[in-house]
């Protein structure tokens, strides 16, 4: 019998336009591989959409001989389209996301009044991944980590000594996860981040994103030990009280993301866009005053 690996090798990929990163876990070359929050392209200004991130991904599981067997999201972001019926088509593989994806399609179904035909039962994706449910990349064991607070549906993937936050945390110099999406909570999340940090001290944390401050150079990389030292959000010693407060205060000043509109209506839709209207085009809608 095979002895399931503890440490994965793990490639990040960034996509500067989105400040995110897209992971590839895997246990060497020639292995069974994840692939991790993947990007695809879009110009909010033309509403035109291209691979050239996704493509960068291809190139690696080619280069190194993987082969894809999941391509997860840790949940549906607002910050950039999934690319994950791209990366399916050209390399196979069953798209996963948390089970509480249910909850989000219900909520901007309604925000975005989606077609009657729309199914808020998750079942646009192949798997919904529940809390502490364990499954296999090759060698490889999965555990999902559900950590709600940005959004309702957030899970992160432990893999090993790795641990992929999705939004939850960033860079202990950038802080943590905004909470005023519909269905986020600071206090939901001050719980699902102490939970990542009741880790063993060397555990490795993998960003989503990275938004460097002071000029310092991309970093995506930490471990659970510099986050409880160093975080300046909810280093130890930061009361679930203050965290509020100070999460509250903040979120009231940020702007939404560029990609919210067509983002979310995308990716609760495991990344497919809407259907086609009667001249073959697909449309997002853009709300007036409704967020």
């Amino acid at each position: 019998m095979n002895t399931p690996l503890t440490n994965p090798q793990v490639h990040g990929i960034f996509d500067p336009a989105t400040w995110t990163v897209t992971y590839i876990v895997h246990s060497g070359v020639g292995s069974v591989a994840a692939i991790i929050d993947s990007v695809l392209d879009y110009d909010p200004k033309s509403g035109r959409t291209r691979t050239d991130s996704a493509d960068k991904v291809i190139d690696f599981v080619h280069a190194h001989a993987l082969k894809v067997e999941w391509i997860l999201e840790t949940h549906a972001h607002a910050d950039h389209l999934s690319a994950a019926p791209y990366l399916k088509h050209k390399l196979g593989g069953k798209i996963g996301i948390g089970d509480q994806i249910t909850k989000v399609q219900k909520v901007f179904k309604g925000i975005f009044n989606l077609e009657p035909e729309f199914r808020m039962d998750g079942s646009q994706f192949d798997a919904l991944h529940k809390d502490t449910q364990e499954f296999h990349i090759g060698d490889l064991t999965a555990r999902v980590m559900a950590v709600p607070g940005h959004t309702p549906a957030c899970v992160a993937y432990q893999v090993g000594d790795a641990v992929f936050v999705g939004d939850t945390l960033f860079m202990p110099d950038v802080g943590t996860a905004r909470c005023d999406f519909p269905g986020g909570d600071a206090k939901t999340l001050y719980a699902s981040v102490r939970k990542l940090l009741s880790l063993p001290p060397a555990t490795r944390l993998f960003m989503c994103h990275d938004y460097p401050p002071n000029n310092r150079s991309v970093q995506f990389e930490t471990t659970v030990a510099d986050q409880r030292a160093k975080n300046i959000h909810v280093h130890d010693g930061i009361s679930e009280q203050q965290f509020v407060e100070m999460r509250t205060r903040r979120d009231e000043t940020l702007e939404m993301p560029v990609l919210i509109l067509p983002a979310v209506q995308i990716n609760i839709r495991a990344g497919e866009l809407p259907p086609k209207e009667s001249n073959g085009t697909a449309y997002v809608k853009i709300p007036i005053n409704a967020l």
